[in-house]
């Protein structure tokens, strides 16, 4: 199983200390060495990277991240896209994969840190309140825009990764980054008659793989747009 490399620090530590007390632990009580084994898998488990490729239709967003999705959510306004948006809010437990995606083909206009406070990630004020990167997408093929992603820390999370510059381009699916521990990730797209939102709260996601809302948009020559290739070459 691929390992995301944001988190080769984290579990390179983790199996030191996890090692040194299941060492110690099994000098005076062998069952000890338990605990120590399943936190040790959990933590590869977190850090995992899995291989995906799918292709996508015209207009079609996948998720940024995995998890549940816990908000829908029609906006008058938002500054970023200047007039009405749909706000999509996805959960990440301790127990799903980290990675951040692209959810549409585009390139980098801005990258914008806000520092702030850790409620639990699906507190609905955490978007507003807590330490978050926000990107901010022209997406390409005629797709309304721009589309912004939003990486929410959460209750446990204290550090947001965010790859991005102003100037990248991305194509759809593009690993950008990750949150550690636990999260909130967000998908704000301009509101349009023709807006499609394929999700509902409590609906399961998986980033690069599940469709959660669709544009009018137009087609590329071929009809379908393949995934593309990820800039870091570790699969997509």
């Amino acid at each position: 199983m691929p390992i995301a490399r944001e988190g080769w620090r984290e579990l390179l530590l983790g199996t030191v200390v996890l090692a040194a007390l299941a060492v110690v632990g099994a000098l005076w009580f062998w069952p000890a060495v338990v605990p120590c084994v399943v936190v040790w898998l959990w933590l590869v488990s977190f850090f995992r990277d899995p291989r995906r490729l799918r292709t996508y239709a015209p207009g079609e967003f996948c998720s940024p991240a995995d998890g549940t999705v816990t908000e829908v959510a029609e906006l008058d306004h938002y500054d970023p896209l200047d007039g009405p948006a749909v706000r999509i809010g996805i959960f990440l437990s301790l127990f799903n994969v980290h990675i951040n995606r692209s959810p549409c083909h585009g390139r980098v206009r801005s990258v914008e840190h806000r520092s702030g406070g850790f409620l639990d990630a699906r507190h609905p004020d955490s978007s507003r309140l807590n330490e978050s990167v926000t990107v901010v997408l022209d997406p390409a093929d005629g797709l309304p825009g721009p589309v912004v992603v939003r990486q929410v820390a959460g209750l446990i999370a204290r550090r947001i990764v965010c790859h991005g510059k102003v100037g990248d381009e991305w194509p759809i699916g593009h690993r950008f980054g990750m949150i550690k521990f636990g999260s909130r990730t967000e998908l704000i797209i301009p509101r349009l008659p023709e807006t499609e939102v394929r999700v509902s709260p409590g609906d399961r996601v998986r980033a690069g793989l599940s469709i959660i809302a669709a544009q009018p948009a137009g087609i590329p020559e071929g009809g379908v747009r393949p995934a593309e290739a990820v800039a870091d070459g570790a699969g997509v």
